[in-house]
C-alpha cells in the first residue's frame, strides 16, 4: 500500500492530526448541532484523512487517539446519559461499577474507522476511481462504519442500563429499542457521513497532491545525487 510520505513526515502529521483530534473532542467543534436533531460529530474526518495519506498503520493510531479521546471526554465531561457506555471510570447504572466492556466500545470503532478506510481507498484506486470520488466513498465508508459499530454495541451490550439511566433522567419513551437506535443512525449518521464525503475531498486532495510531489521530489533528488 503506498504511502508517499517520509517516515518523519508520517510521525509528524500523525501528532497534527492527532492534536486536532483532542480539539474537536474538548472544544464545541467536533460537535456541530443540527437543527431538530441535535449534535453529530466531525472527529472521525482528521481520522479518515489521516489513514488514507498514510495507510492503516497510522490510521489505526489516529483511530486509538480519538478512542482516547472519546475514553478521557466520557469519564470528565460529557453529560450524556450513555457515557457510562465508553469508560470503566462511570458506574453503569443501576451498578456501583463499570464495566470494562465500555473499552471495546471507546476503541474498537475509531481504530477499525483507521484501518478499512485506506484499505477501501487504494482498493478503488486499483479500479482507476478518481481521487475526489474515491476520497468522498471512503470517508463514508469510514464515517458510517464509526456510527454503526458504536450504536450497535451500544445496543447489545448496554440498552438496558441505557434505558435505566435515561428512565431514572425522566425521558419519555425510555426503553432502548432497535427502532430507536435505528433512528439515531439515520438522524445523525447520514448527516456525519455526508459531512465527511464533502470534507475529506476538500481537505484530503490538495494533501495527497502534496505527498506526491514530496515523493517525486525526493526521487529526482536521490536521481541526481546518483548520476
Amino acid at each position: 500500500m503506498q504511502n508517499n510520505f517520509s517516515k518523519l513526515q508520517c510521525i509528524t502529521l500523525t501528532g497534527l492530526f492527532g492534536a486536532i483530534i483532542f480539539l474537536l473532542t474538548f472544544t464545541p467543534l467536533g460537535f456541530p448541532q443540527i437543527p431538530l436533531i441535535g449534535s453529530a460529530t466531525i472527529i472521525h474526518i482528521p481520522v479518515i484523512i489521516g489513514a488514507i495519506l498514510m495507510g492503516p498503520k497510522y490510521g489505526a493510531i489516529l483511530g486509538f487517539m480519538f478512542g482516547l479521546s472519546s475514553f478521557i471526554f466520557a469519564s470528565t465531561l460529557s453529560m450524556a446519559l450513555n457515557a457510562f457506555a465508553f469508560t470503566p471510570l462511570r458506574p453503569v447504572p443501576g451498578t456501583d461499577s463499570g464495566s470494562p466492556w465500555s473499552l471495546l466500545v471507546a476503541f474498537v470503532p475509531r481504530i477499525l474507522v483507521g484501518v478499512v478506510v485506506p484499505l477501501a481507498f487504494y482498493g478503488m484506486k486499483k479500479i482507476k476511481v478518481p481521487d475526489v470520488l474515491n476520497m468522498a466513498i471512503s470517508a463514508v465508508i469510514g464515517s458510517a462504519t464509526n456510527t454503526l459499530l458504536v450504536l450497535h454495541m451500544l445496543y447489545f451490550m448496554f440498552r438496558e442500563p441505557w434505558g435505566y439511566a435515561r428512565a431514572v433522567a425522566g425521558v419519555e419513551l425510555p426503553q432502548i429499542t432497535y427502532a430507536f437506535v435505528a433512528g439515531i443512525i439515520t438522524g445523525f449518521g447520514i448527516p456525519e457521513a455526508i459531512a465527511a464525503a464533502v470534507i475529506v475531498p476538500a481537505v484530503g486532495v490538495p494533501l495527497l497532491m502534496l505527498s506526491k510531489r514530496l515523493s517525486k521530489g525526493t526521487n529526482d533528488s536521490g536521481t541526481e545525487r546518483n548520476a
